[in-house]
């Protein structure tokens, strides 16, 4: 009996460093989750676009798409999330289109059709390139443009406003810190020791000057909610909280009305030069 006993310890501990192991070994595939193929364009909304390709300080080439809105308030510089490309974010590029905002929306290296693998210090140049892109090729003033992130793309978003002075800064459905995503989604192991990646949100929230909200639902199924409130209490004023409901990946079509009307009175509120 104890000798049972003591080969399912064995073999439990076996399977618990195993499991470990290759957390820390294979996070980039915990966290990233590229799709080379692009479906679909702005084209099946009916919206004129265009195709853009440029360089980030490491000479990597991303593509991306630039949707012009008529008599636009302003640009919505967009980081998506962890998985899928921009192509899969059409129902966001409407929403925006339709409150009057141009967009643009860029491909994290690795993923659609931008070159290169996906990597935190990587995430962090291309948004800083899209930025550069906006401000020098588009010639688009910092005061019209609107940071938008949701999810991984809100720890992103939060980072280059922090450094950067745009109109505004949103955060849709994001993390404090990659550390406290492996703690809660891993909780049977030191997920803050094995976890290689940063993303701090919260610290880049707290160095944020321009006007800020924070998106959050209590139904989240991924990022937790408290994430949200924990945000938005080391922000400093301006600062606005939206509450809506529904899952990590639908929240924004569920609650399409309080979503839409959410964003359309904080953009109101903030203004954007033309």
């Amino acid at each position: 009996m104890f000798q049972t006993l003591l080969s399912l310890a064995l073999l439990f501990a076996a399977v618990y460093v195993c499991f470990g192991a290759t957390l820390f070994v294979n996070q980039s595939r915990f966290i990233y989750f590229p799709d080379p193929t692009i479906f679909s364009t702005p084209e099946k909304l009916g919206l004129k676009y265009r195709s853009v390709t440029f360089a980030t300080a490491d000479n990597v080439n991303l593509d991306a798409w630039f949707i012009p809105a008529a008599e636009a308030k302003g640009v919505i510089l967009f980081c998506h999330g962890n998985a899928g490309n921009i192509s899969h974010r059409l129902e966001t590029i409407d929403i925006f289109h339709r409150l009057g905002y141009s967009t643009f929306i860029f491909d994290y290296r690795g993923y659609g059709k931008s070159e290169g693998t996906p990597s935190e210090a990587g995430t962090y140049l291309d948004v800083e390139a899209a930025w550069d892109y906006l401000v020098s090729r588009e010639k688009i003033t910092p005061s019209q443009i609107i940071v938008f992130g949701r999810s991984l793309g809100g720890a992103i978003a939060a980072r280059l406003c922090s450094r950067k002075e745009p109109r505004a800064c949103i955060l849709e459905s994001t993390f404090t810190s990659a550390k406290d995503m492996a703690a809660a989604m891993y909780p049977f192991f030191p997920g803050r020791l094995l976890c290689r990646f940063q993303y701090n949100t919260e610290t880049a929230v707290s160095k944020i000057r321009c006007p800020l909200l924070i998106i959050h639902s209590p139904d989240d199924d991924i990022v937790p909610f408290s994430h949200g409130r924990r945000l938005f209490a080391a922000a400093h004023a301006p600062k606005t909280f939206l509450q809506i409901s529904g899952n990590h990946n639908a929240g924004f079509l569920l609650s399409a009305v309080r979503y839409k009307n959410g964003l359309e009175d904080f953009l109101d509120k903030i203004g954007t030069e033309k």
